[in-house]
């Protein structure tokens, strides 16, 4: 990737969506670097949520680049490990941390420094891979907190204390 970002997302049999990574400039695609390796067709779907512009490689040129270039071989296997490193920690997050704790994170993350966030409860769904009647259930939950209050496609951060503490809750 040379400028803008592409969000990497897989979608299951039954249509609900998950965002396995966001690609940015000077990184690569490992799902694409896997199927050049495996010669399998592409297990996700890249969304541009910017202008990109970016480098295609065919399959020839991919694997002569490969086998012959230390400094791509090298750049595609760091990119791949630390593509996979972050992969499993998602894996891990989905399984094993609550989702309300999941949440709590994403809307501080999206929040950054200002208390308005313009999202969709799909959005957020497909953000967490979650549904998104799971996810307006446990905003409305906030809601009732006091942590946040709802909006038609936003959301306002009124506690972002509460968020934080439940945020790095062990639960």
């Amino acid at each position: 990737m040379l400028e803008g970002q592409i969000r990497v997302q897989q979608t299951s049999a039954t249509g609900r969506e998950i965002v396995l990574y966001r690609i940015g400039p000077g990184e690569s695609c490992i799902l694409t670097t896997a199927c050049l390796f495996s010669h399998r067709p592409y297990p996700a779907m890249g969304i541009t949520e910017s202008a990109v512009r970016a480098v295609s490689l065919s399959q020839s040129v991919f694997e002569r680049l490969v086998a012959q270039s230390g400094i791509f071989r090298e750049f595609v296997f760091n990119a791949y490990g630390n593509r996979l490193t972050d992969l499993l920690a998602l894996v891990e997050d989905v399984v094993f941390t609550r989702l309300d704790v999941r949440l709590a994170k994403k809307l501080l993350e999206l929040g950054g420094a200002t208390p308005c966030i313009h999202i969709t409860h799909q959005a957020l769904a497909t953000e967490l891979g979650s549904a998104r009647e799971v996810i307006s259930r446990a905003l409305k939950e906030f809601e009732i907190r006091g942590w946040i209050q709802r909006s038609s496609g936003q959301i306002q951060i009124i506690h972002p204390q509460a968020l934080r503490q439940l945020a790095h809750s062990e639960c």
